[in-house]
């Protein structure tokens, strides 16, 4: 946009159609315009009295959310974006077979070894650790919804097999799928508990 009150937030911590939500709700009740909202950035157009970036971030921290200044924290906030994306993306869509680290480098447009090096040194986790983490996050979503088995859930999320999922599962969660799907089914709804 030419209009030079146009700006772009950089905001960590969004990972869900909810976040846009909240985050839009926020910028507006501020007396932003919002020009767009997408995972981890909004733009912005300030009203005739601006808003401060200090007002900005205190709203958006009340809110679970944050700025982000530096250009690395926001290369490290891309990176969690896009495997967030991958893994949630909808179900229509292809399983996630494909080579994750070309995937991330084109996506993003860097080289794969300085974003994996980048992400290590402020994160404390390897890319790859935090790709399994949103996956096994995810099969626990598609366990408790309860409409796909253990075999369409691995194919889904890009294992292999059902044992390369039950395996790193187990390393995450403490406990095998089928074990976290049967705890599901002997949960009582809230209004049901005397």
């Amino acid at each position: 946009m030419d209009d030079k009150n146009t700006e772009t937030l950089h905001i960590k911590n969004m990972v869900c159609q909810r976040c846009i939500r909240v985050v839009t709700e926020e910028l507006k009740g501020l007396g932003l315009k919002v020009e767009r909202v997408e995972l981890g950035e909004a733009e912005v157009v300030q009203p005739m009295q601006p808003v401060s970036r200090e007002r900005i971030r205190e709203v958006l921290e009340a809110a679970g959310f944050g700025l982000l200044e530096d250009r690395l924290d926001r290369i490290v906030e891309r990176v969690k974006n896009e495997i967030i994306q991958t893994v949630r993306r909808d179900a229509e869509q292809e399983p996630m077979n494909m080579n994750f680290s070309d995937h991330l480098a084109s996506r993003l447009h860097m080289d794969y070894n300085y974003l994996s090096t980048l992400f290590s040194a402020s994160q404390g986790i390897s890319i790859e650790q935090y790709l399994i983490r949103q996956k096994i996050e995810r099969a626990k979503e598609l366990l408790m919804d309860g409409e796909l088995n253990l075999s369409e859930i691995a194919y889904k999320l890009g294992y292999s097999s059902v044992q390369h999922l039950s395996s790193q599962f187990r390393k995450i969660a403490g406990m095998t799928a089928s074990s976290y799907r049967e705890s599901l089914s002997g949960r009582r709804p809230l209004d049901k508990i005397t």
